[in-house]
């Protein structure tokens, strides 16, 4: 009796560390909201929309020990409008995130799926959309994908182990086309260094046939077949739909100050070698010719208190003039965005939050008219001007 409780006793306790060696965890984020749109295509607009501090998912993230400082590891997350229960990004079903891959302690993990591109990871984080404003204080239509706008499929992807608070890290997408290698592929790097009070950021994107990339210029976060037409819904780049290449280089910084944090953005965003697709543009723009903005923003983040925090932005945009197809310049839109946020901690996992975000645009847009304001994830406004306000809930599980 004696050798069979200590032999059931073993067998328990072997069974407790396997199923310390993995895990599986649920997590997710409801976000919901009130808003006021002083100018949506010409009227005012009062509506509910999820997801604009942060995008509502759910999702499950899991490990394996398999030894040694060896793990494998994946993540299945997921993205839904809570007004609809509709799937976002485009419907798909595990739009956000989907990837699996192996994670060293020593050097570092190596993912294959659908996941964030390099300028998402080290920069990103680093403007104010991504901290206290939402996706209603990212740059115009997000034209340097800072916020996350689109996600890249068929990836393999690189991030470092942390040394002293430098990491670094690529990703490289398949294009999947038989005979043609550089066809719709994807790749970028970049790297960051968080350490005390400093925090800095550098990445590069580049993408072959954007059309691909999330559908940049179809407003679907799938890749699909090319888009034959310029996005009227998207002035700030949408004319641009015939560049065979979206690139981005980006780069910034903040420092903190006992409770005050300051920081800094710049991005310099180009489409490519226009005409290289069948659309409107080729009309429009010289073949061969290139359409470039530039983009700077500064904020400013005050902890209050420990629950509550106060942020305040201004950003630039400056697109530079293009070539027409009559050998003409057509000058460049300009965009000035200020907002404004203020965030309320009830408990860890749930705060409420006020966001304002007021632009004024300028200049040329990509459709060849008088560019209208346009805040990201917006319809854009019906003039040069737009105001926008929401109060909102999160809720983290």
């Amino acid at each position: 009796m004696k050798k069979s409780l200590l032999a059931l006793a073993a067998l328990g306790a072997f069974a407790g560390v396997a199923h310390a060696q993995s895990s599986v965890t649920l997590y997710g984020i409801i976000d919901e909201g009130f808003n006021i749109n002083t100018n949506s295509g010409g009227k005012h607009l009062y509506n509910l929309s999820s997801g604009v501090m942060q995008g509502s998912r759910f999702g499950l993230r899991g490990a394996e020990d398999l030894g040694g400082g060896l793990k494998a590891v994946f993540v299945l997350e997921n993205g839904f409008d809570v007004n609809t229960g509709k799937l976002g990004q485009g419907g798909l079903m595990f739009g956000r995130q989907a990837y699996v891959g192996l994670s060293s302690s020593q050097y570092g993990t190596v993912t294959l799926g659908r996941q964030y591109d390099s300028v998402v990871d080290y920069v990103g984080p680093l403007e104010a959309g991504d901290q206290w404003g939402g996706y209603l204080a990212a740059h115009p239509q997000d034209l340097d994908n800072f916020n996350n706008a689109y996600r890249t499929n068929n990836t393999v992807k690189f991030t470092s182990a942390n040394y002293a608070g430098l990491t670094f890290g690529g990703t490289y997408s398949f294009g999947g086309q038989a005979g043609n290698f550089s066809q719709n592929q994807i790749w970028s790097l970049g790297a960051g260094y968080n350490n005390g009070p400093l925090a800095l950021g550098v990445g590069y994107l580049n993408a072959r046939t954007p059309n691909n990339f999330g559908g940049i210029f179809n407003n679907s976060t799938s890749s699909s077949p090319l888009s034959n037409a310029a996005d009227s819904t998207n002035t700030v780049y949408g004319g641009f739909s015939t560049a065979n290449t979206y690139q981005v280089i980006g780069a910034g910084g903040a420092y903190t100050f006992g409770a005050a944090t300051f920081g800094v953005t710049y991005s310099n965003v180009s489409f490519r070698n226009l005409g290289s697709v069948a659309g409107v543009a080729p009309s429009l723009y010289q073949r061969g010719s290139n359409a470039t903005f530039n983009n700077v923003e500064a904020n400013f983040k005050y902890q209050i208190t420990p629950a509550l925090l106060a942020g305040f932005a201004f950003d630039y945009t400056d697109g530079n003039s293009v070539t027409l197809a009559n050998g003409t310049s057509q000058s460049g839109a300009k965009y000035y965005q200020y907002s404004l946020g203020t965030d309320y901690f009830l408990s860890k996992r749930t705060d409420v939050y006020l966001i304002g975000v007021y632009q004024h645009a300028s200049g040329t847009d990509s459709l060849g008219n008088p560019a209208v304001a346009s805040i990201n994830g917006l319809t854009p406004s019906s003039n040069d001007n737009v105001f926008t306000a929401r109060i909102g809930i999160r809720h983290k599980f």
